[in-house]
Order: C-alpha cells, then sequence, then structure tokens
C-alpha cells in the first residue's frame, strides 16, 4: 500500500486536469463530484497508507516515482518521503481539504464559475502535497510555489471586484518576499553540501557545521524569511487579512488545512538547521510572540468576521512558531492538527451565516442568530471553545504544551510564558465577542432571514469537525521518530498553580467579554469616550499601521518612480527622432508642388548656392 503514495497528488491533479481540460463546460452535478471525489480518494488512500505505515513500526518510507532531472551529480527526483510529520500533514491537508470541498459543493452551487473554482482547488491541494512529501528541497519549493499561485488565483477568484484582485496581487508580492529569501537559502545550501535531498542535508549540516556557524545561521535565516512569509507572520503578516476577499471556503483551505501551515512544517522539517543556529531558533519564538499579540490586538477592533478569524489564524500560527523557537518541535505540529480542525469549522460556520444573511459580514448587523441558524451557533461554539483552550478541547492540550515548553527555556522561558499567556486572554476575549454579538442580544439583521442554509453536504463536514475540534487533542501525533533527538522538553514536571493559570487566564478573557458584550455589565461605548481608546482603536484596526508603513517605504516610491519613468529617458530621445524626422518629411513634402518653374528655380538656386560656396572655399 506505501507504493500508492503517489497516488496522493495524482488524484488531485487529475480532478483539476478533468475540469480545466473540459472548459468549465461540464454541470454541475459532475463537475462538483469530481472536485470533491478526487480529494475524498485521495484522503482515503492517505488514511490506508498512514495506517499500514503506522502499523509496520518503521521510522521511514522512500518512494521513487522517477528523476526529474540530471545535471552531473545533481539529480533531483519525483520522491515521496513518509515519517510521522509528513503522515500527520497528509492526513490534515486531505481529510479537512475533503470536508472543505464536500462543504463548497454547497456554497458555490449558484456560482457560475462552479468547475472553475474547483479546479483552483485541486490544483491547490496537490500542490500543497507535493510540498509535504517530497524527499528533496526541489520539490518542495515546487509544491510551495504552486501554493502561492493557486492562492493569488483563489484570493482574486471573483476578479470583477478590484478590491478582490488587489487582495490577490498583495498576497502574491508579499510572500514573494519570503520566498525569494527560501530560494536564496536553497542555493546556499546546495553551495556549502553538495545536496538538496532534505534528509541527506540535514545529516551534512550536522556532520560539518559547528552549532552557531555562519553558514548554519545563514541558512537558517533564509528559511525563516520563506515561513514568515508563507505563515503570515510578523513583519509579513499584512496579507492575510485581506486574502479574506475569496470565497469562505478558500479562506477556511488556506487558514485552516494549507499555505499558512506550510511555514511551520518547513522549520519543522529542517529542524536540526535551526537547532545548529540556536539565536536564530530563539529568533522564531519571539516572532511567533510578537505575531500572536498584534494580531490578538488587531482582532478584538474588526467587525468583519471573516477579518476576526483571519487575525486569529494569524494569532495561532504565532502560537506555533512560538513552540517550534522553544523546541517543543511535537507541540507545534500538535497544535497545527488542532487548529486545522476547530478553524476549518469556525470558517465553514462563517459561510453559513454569510449565506443565510445574504452575504452580509459586518458582525454588528446580525446577532440573535442561535435560534435561527442552530447549526452555525453549535459549530461557532464548539470552535470558540477549542480556539479557546476551553478544558478538555482540542485547542487546550495543544496550547498547553506549547506553553509549557516555553516556560521550559532558560532564562527567557518565563517571559515568553508570559506573553503567550496575555495572547490567551486576549483569544478568550476576541472569540467570545464574536461569539456573543452574532449569536445573542438584539437582532440587527437587515434582510429576514427564514431558516439555515445548509443540507448534507455542507451540515455534514460541520458536524465532523465539531467533533474532532472536541476530541481532537486525544488523537496521538506519531512524531516522535522525527524530533527524538532535538525534542528538547518531552516531559514538564509543573504544579498544579502553573496549570491552574493556564486554564483560568482564557476563561477570564472569556468572563471579560462576556460582561461587555452579552451581560453589558460594562459598556463599551463609555470606554470608547477617552481620546486615547479611539486612537488606540484605529490603530489597532489598521493592524499597527504595517500596511501604511510599507506603502509610506516601498509602494509609494515604487509609483512615483513608475509614473516619472512610465516614458524613460531613451524613449524620450527616439521619440524626439521621430519628431525630427516627420518635421523634416513635412518640410519636404511641401517642396513637391507638381510646378515646372518650381522645380527650374529650386535647380538654378542649388547651382548658385554650389558655386558661391565652392568659391568662397
Amino acid at each position: 500500500m506505501l507504493e500508492l503514495i503517489w497516488l496522493l497528488p495524482t488524484f488531485p491533479l487529475l480532478g483539476f486536469l478533468a475540469l480545466v481540460l473540459t472548459g468549465g463546460t461540464l454541470p454541475k452535478q459532475i463537475a462538483g463530484p469530481i472536485g470533491a471525489g478526487s480529494i475524498g480518494l485521495s484522503f482515503a488512500v492517505a488514511a490506508l497508507i498512514a495506517m499500514e505505515f503506522i502499523g509496520s513500526g518503521e521510522d521511514y518510507f522512500v518512494y521513487e516515482a522517477w528523476t526529474w532531472m540530471s545535471v552531473g551529480s545533481f539529480s533531483p527526483g519525483f520522491t515521496f518521503y513518509l515519517d510521522g510529520l509528513s503522515t500527520v500533514m497528509m492526513l490534515v491537508i486531505t481529510g479537512v481539504g475533503f470536508l472543505i470541498h464536500l462543504y463548497a459543493t454547497g456554497y458555490m452551487a449558484d456560482d457560475p464559475s462552479f468547475a472553475r473554482f474547483f479546479s483552483y482547488m485541486n490544483l491547490f491541494v496537490a500542490a500543497m502535497l507535493m510540498l509535504v512529501l517530497g524527499d528533496n528541497l526541489v520539490l518542495l519549493y515546487l509544491g510551495w510555489e504552486g501554493v502561492g499561485l493557486c492562492s493569488y488565483l483563489l484570493i482574486g477568484f471573483w476578479y470583477t471586484n478590484p478590491a478582490n484582485g488587489y487582495a490577490a496581487r498583495k498576497a502574491f508580492v508579499v510572500t514573494r518576499i519570503g520566498d525569494t529569501s527560501m530560494a536564496i537559502g536553497l542555493f546556499l545550501l546546495f553551495a556549502q553540501l553538495g545536496t538538496l535531498n532534505i534528509q541527506d542535508l540535514m545529516h551534512a549540516a550536522e556532520g560539518e557545521w559547528e552549532v552557531g556557524s555562519g553558514y548554519a545561521v545563514a541558512a537558517a535565516l533564509l528559511l525563516l524569511g520563506g515561513a514568515v512569509g508563507k505563515s503570515a507572520q510578523l513583519p509579513l503578516q499584512t496579507w492575510l487579512p485581506d486574502a479574506m476577499a475569496g470565497p469562505t471556503p478558500i479562506s477556511a483551505l488556506i487558514h485552516a488545512a494549507t499555505m499558512v501551515t506550510a511555514g511551520v512544517y518547513l522549520i519543522a522539517r529542517t529542524h536540526i538547521l535551526f537547532e545548529l543556529a540556536p539565536s536564530v531558533q530563539l529568533l522564531v519564538a519571539w516572532i511567533g510572540l510578537a505575531t500572536l499579540l498584534i494580531s490578538g490586538f488587531t482582532a478584538m477592533t474588526q467587525s468583519d468576521i471573516k477579518r476576526v478569524l483571519a487575525y486569529s489564524t494569524v494569532s495561532q500560527i504565532g502560537y506555533m512558531f512560538l513552540g517550534l523557537g522553544v523546541g517543543a518541535w511535537s507541540a507545534s505540529v500538535f497544535h497545527l492538527m488542532t487548529h486545522a480542525f476547530f478553524k476549518a469549522l469556525l470558517f465553514l460556520a462563517s459561510g453559513t451565516v454569510i449565506l443565510s444573511l445574504h452575504h452580509e459580514q459586518n458582525i454588528f448587523k446580525m446577532g440573535a442568530l442561535r435560534k435561527v441558524l442552530p447549526v452555525s451557533f453549535a459549530s461557532f461554539l464548539i470552535g470558540s471553545l477549542a480556539l479557546t483552550a476551553f478544558p478538555f478541547t482540542s485547542g487546550y492540550f495543544s496550547k498547553d504544551e506549547i506553553l509549557l515548553g516555553a516556560l521550559a527555556v532558560e532564562g527567557v522561558g518565563t517571559w515568553l510564558w508570559l506573553g503567550g499567556l496575555i495572547g490567551a486572554f486576549f483569544t478568550g476575549i476576541y472569540t467570545f465577542r464574536l461569539f456573543f454579538i452574532v449569536f445573542f442580544g438584539e437582532s440587527n439583521v437587515e434582510h429576514h432571514v427564514d431558516k439555515e442554509v445548509g443540507g448534507w453536504h455542507m451540515n455534514g463536514p460541520l458536524i465532523i469537525l465539531m467533533i474532532l475540534a472536541l476530541v481532537g487533542g486525544f488523537i496521538h501525533v506519531p512524531v516522535e521518530a522525527v524530533f527524538s533527538h532535538g525534542e528538547a522538553h518531552d516531559e514538564h514536571h509543573v504544579s498544579g498553580l502553573i496549570h491552574g493559570i493556564m486554564i483560568a487566564v482564557p476563561l477570564i478573557g472569556i468572563g471579560i467579554s462576556y460582561l461587555f458584550f452579552m451581560s453589558k455589565t460594562f459598556s463599551v461605548e463609555k470606554l470608547m469616550a477617552s481620546g486615547m481608546a479611539q486612537s488606540l482603536h484605529k490603530f489597532w484596526l489598521g493592524g499597527w499601521g504595517f500596511d501604511t508603513l510599507y506603502n509610506t517605504l516601498f509602494v509609494n516610491p515604487f509609483l512615483f518612480l513608475a509614473r516619472i519613468n512610465r516614458k524613460d529617458l531613451i524613449d524620450r530621445f527616439y521619440a524626439l527622432i521621430v519628431a525630427l524626422s516627420q518635421a523634416a518629411n513635412g518640410m519636404i513634402v511641401r517642396t513637391q508642388t507638381g510646378s515646372l518653374r518650381w522645380y527650374a528655380l529650386t535647380l538654378v538656386a542649388g547651382l548658385v548656392f554650389i558655386v558661391t560656396l565652392g568659391a568662397l572655399l
């Protein structure tokens, strides 16, 4: 069964080709099953492969499909590498991806570009599977760029709206910065170690580079640049909230199962390089901590239901980076999995709310929806509890492991732990702010809601994801062999007080949200009465001014240079030659009168001119 691993990216790729080559002419009754069914087949094969691999007791399995290219000693192939890490990733991508595809068959039912949508989605999943299963960095990079291309196509899916096109271009350009950094990192690794096979590369780095060596630091920094771009971490986090321009299933796929987790996977897969550069590894932790705090503040000010969830994704990826940076590799991968469950649940539930309210996304135009939309209400409740790490939900186990790993770090561990706790506190506030405003209080719905939009293909995935969001924390993540020599903190012996604090802090955040937005014990209006509060709100609402800063430093100067260089100097020179030629031609044309007397006069005048000139010389 393991030899069939090549089928995992092949099924969605075939689905993509079938939908593209038919030019969107397939009826929805056929295009939908092709789009969702191809991912379902991949998940079925992935589940069988995972069971056989885990049952075998082997640490890894390698399958070489064919040699991609051969240049001297450099011979990268389409070779798939299966271990505990790639097993988790392929199950998350295909499993959660299938549920999102199934949901999308209902969500996109009325869209005229139904087949085009699923073709992009299938290509997206195929590229992501290439990324996580490739045994060499060339194949990984192919999937990496494929994911970037598909994100551009999907975010700008409704391209007739200029704002959507802008969001797609922004995502493409910003992630390109990170991609360039990663590409340079690959060049450096190959130049110094002579291979791009991931396992050979890690062994060679361990053997040739000392801890803290310049090459190790440079390589780790360059790969970190790629991870920061794809996973929307500081300072390249600005693209992800704008990516909400695409249809909601796309938001769920990008945020839960595919693109934003690519950076986490890259660092986890090349963790030995980061262990050889401890300063860079600690930088990963600080980047994650700063990102989760900044995005937490920003999420509290948003009014768009999808943007609140988008900033929460940036924050949760920040927790994964925090775990990676403190050496809690398994905990980060664990949180990647649980986050996929509850974040896909929240996005899909938000999609049902948006459809039921005739595409309304402003949470302040909702309210009192718990009875009108019971499935969405239950989905949001469970997803919100898991997101806030409510005891014994999936998010509780994974987030606590990360925080305990941070606490165990010598020197700065306490500060990292406290920062993570503050982030958990704000998570409780902004998550249940969204929940209470949408489903409780007075109704501010402008359009009458008769019933919840749904059907088995939309409600079924929500029910499955609800179960996974509740019990996902009890699923074992088989990555011990992957990080056996590098896992910094397998056991954490901490007091009951520490555990109690980690449980209490998000609950306090939920309680504060209840007092402000549910019981109305405290008034938001009074809180916002002061000028300082309004200034902070404006600052946080704008994402801490990062977009303004980048526009000032990069975008506006580029546009200025583009305007003045629209017709550059060389073009102006050639334009002058053209103008002079046209003027001379006009003068010559006017001399062609057709009069014999005029021609004779000009002949005599020319002769006199030549004789005079000769006499003078």
